[in-house]
């Protein structure tokens, strides 16, 4: 089976309809779930994207991309997070997140405040970058990333104290080679819910948000992948 987060128009821009399919293990399926009756406060996030719409709306165009910037100071360093987990690769990760605002404002103007702004934006950045996992492979098939370059270590660790011990900071590089080998073991969803559990700060309603499982499907999903990385990395069921 497959699907995804894109749009029908753009693949990326689209809310889902209700009775598409499943997605593919690697493919975030893109039809979210509401419970009738359970009011939703709108974020700020949420608020400011409506304002831009309106301002494209109204051909105020500069001061939409000013307060566009507020959503990309916001989201930046997250979404740099996610989409390196994907790829893999600084560089393209960076492009990969820069594609992907490129993209929401450009069709910020079909955006609907039903769907809260990190959802949408996050599910156009993750499709973004499997779309860009599909490239690479097409472009050499049998290519496998295992090395992870200082640039790479530099940035996956930008927010952390990095001590200044050369062994420790060698093993600390192993050990998050050693995971992100383990985490590209893992089944389709699971590995999709981990990191947007992991590295994406999601909580398991936005998860399910944005792939169309049930919360408690999104939670047990987390359990067996946390189980199953234990057992991959050596430690007890």
């Amino acid at each position: 089976m497959s699907g995804d987060l894109r749009t029908a128009s753009d693949r990326a821009t689209e809310h889902p309809k209700a009775g598409t399919e499943r997605p593919s293990a690697d493919r975030v399926r893109g039809a979210g779930r509401r419970t009738v009756g359970e009011p939703t406060p709108i974020s700020e996030d949420t608020r400011v994207a409506i304002e831009i719409r309106e301002l494209v709306q109204r051909g105020e165009m500069d001061e939409a991309r000013e307060r566009f910037g507020e959503l990309v100071t916001h989201h930046q360093r997250r979404a740099a997070r996610i989409a390196y987990q994907y790829l893999r690769d600084t560089s393209e990760a960076d492009e990969a997140v820069q594609d992907a605002f490129v993209k929401v404002f450009s069709h910020i103007g079909t955006y609907r405040e039903a769907w809260p702004f990190e959802v949408w934006f996050t599910r156009i950045l993750i499709n973004g970058c499997l779309d860009r996992r599909k490239a690479r492979a097409r472009r050499d098939r049998w290519f496998v990333q295992s090395d992870i370059s200082a640039a790479d270590e530099a940035r996956v660790s930008a927010s952390a104290t990095v001590p200044s011990d050369p062994e420790h900071t060698l093993l600390a590089r192993e050990r998050r080679a050693r995971v992100a080998a383990a985490v590209d073991r893992l089944d389709g969803r699971q590995r999709t819910v981990f990191m947007l559990s992991q590295y994406g700060d999601c909580t398991p309603k936005e998860i399910s948000a944005m792939t169309g499982l049930n919360e408690s499907t999104v939670r047990v999903h987390l359990f067996r992948a946390a189980r199953k990385l234990r057992v991959l990395l050596g430690g007890a069921q």
